[in-house]
């Protein structure tokens, strides 16, 4: 029976996980193991509002900042050589990923 990899991706910054994304399908490519994925899953956006003044006086005007988390997520057969060469890449600190085996 052929074990199952799950790799879920999860970064502020879209470029560098879709940079990540693409290192791993060329692995995937080369060794031949199949693949599904990237799956884009639903941005998660946290918002934070701040008043301006610090004493409450004055026009009420706000700070508006946003913070959105990006997701991907990839399933693919657990072949020893490609696992070894998946752990292998280099990873930017902005970048999450986790890598579980069913």
């Amino acid at each position: 029976m052929v074990q199952k990899a799950r790799i879920r991706l999860s970064s502020v910054d879209i470029s560098k996980l879709n940079d990540v994304c693409k290192q791993v399908k060329a692995i995937v490519s080369r060794t031949g193991v199949h693949m599904s994925g990237p799956i884009p899953l639903p941005t998660k956006i946290m918002k934070v509002q701040t008043r301006k003044s610090p004493c409450g006086e004055g026009t009420p005007t706000w700070d508006r900042w946003q913070l959105r988390i990006h997701k991907r997520l990839i399933d693919l057969e657990a072949d020893e050589r490609t696992m070894r060469q998946i752990m292998r890449i280099r990873v930017p600190e902005e970048v999450f990923i986790e890598i579980s085996i069913k």
